[in-house]
């Protein structure tokens, strides 16, 4: 589970349930009325921006948000060297093996075409393609929780134009002026509370998974068509350190330098 995630709808939670508490009436801030407006013309809006076929996948959008089992960079460029070790060592249809042991599946793509012999032009336009597509599914998953974001304050907005119409036609009794201008202003509340502690941020991190996800292919990408090519596993390795952060980087060398020294002993 992504703990940064889960901490941040707690914390929102907390800081917004004791602002409302230390208020002294806690129940002026529930309306039932505002909650229908806002969240029922969200997902109004949100039907007919969609279909339901891609409607359907926000629960496992909602799960990828939540979960943190994103593959590290480091970590795959320690495999992608491993694998030039051996491919230079042994040739690239000792790759074969491996790749049908692979769980990620775009590498175990990638290392396929090397293994059956496809021309490396053509395996990069392959992955890249793959690429792009995936790109692009990412992009309209997260802008259903983008739409959300932008339609909640609107429909915020128009519950409060409905809160005044309603006050204004009961001026002849000004006592329910002041409970109908609260009614008017809750509604605001829930559209902007709900698309900045909840929609935008949903968004956000759904993108922020998907760019790192996008970083990482591009690092495999980048591997199999060294490996492809025969190229040292030391070359390899420093080119897909460029990939990296020099935090990054530091580790990469310090795991793969004592894993190359002791295959160079073999």
């Amino acid at each position: 589970m992504d703990i940064a995630t889960i901490l941040g709808f707690i914390a929102g939670a907390i800081i917004f349930s004791t602002v409302a508490i230390l208020g002294g009436n806690v129940i002026i801030f529930v309306s039932i009325q505002s909650v229908l407006v806002v969240l029922g013309g969200t997902m109004a809006g949100i039907l007919i921006s969609y279909n339901f076929t891609a409607l359907k996948k926000i629960p496992d959008l909602l799960k990828v948000a939540f979960k943190n089992d994103n593959v590290e960079s480091e970590r795959v460029i320690e495999e992608l060297v491993s694998f030039a070790e051996k491919a230079r060592r042994e040739g690239l249809l000792a790759l074969e093996d491996d790749a049908a042991e692979m769980e990620d599946e775009f590498l175990k793509k990638g290392i396929q075409l090397v293994v059956d012999g496809t021309d490396p032009e053509l395996v990069r336009n392959i992955l890249e393609t793959k690429l792009t597509f995936l790109a692009e599914r990412h992009y309209k998953g997260r802008s259903i929780f983008s739409t959300m974001g932008q339609l909640a304050p609107a429909f915020g907005m128009i519950g409060t134009l409905i809160g005044l119409v309603q006050m204004l036609s009961q001026l002849d009794d000004p006592d329910q002026l002041g409970s109908g201008m609260a009614v008017a202003l809750i509604t605001t509340l829930y559209g902007a509370l709900l698309a900045n502690w909840i929609f935008i941020p949903l968004a956000k991190n759904l993108q922020t998974q998907s760019n790192h996800e996008i970083h990482v292919k591009e690092v495999i990408i980048e591997g199999i068509l060294s490996i492809q090519a025969g190229e040292n596993p030391r070359i390899v390795k420093e080119k897909l350190n460029a990939f990296l952060s020099e935090g990054e980087k530091t580790e990469v060398e310090e795991r793969i330098g004592a894993e190359m020294g002791a295959a160079e002993n073999v």
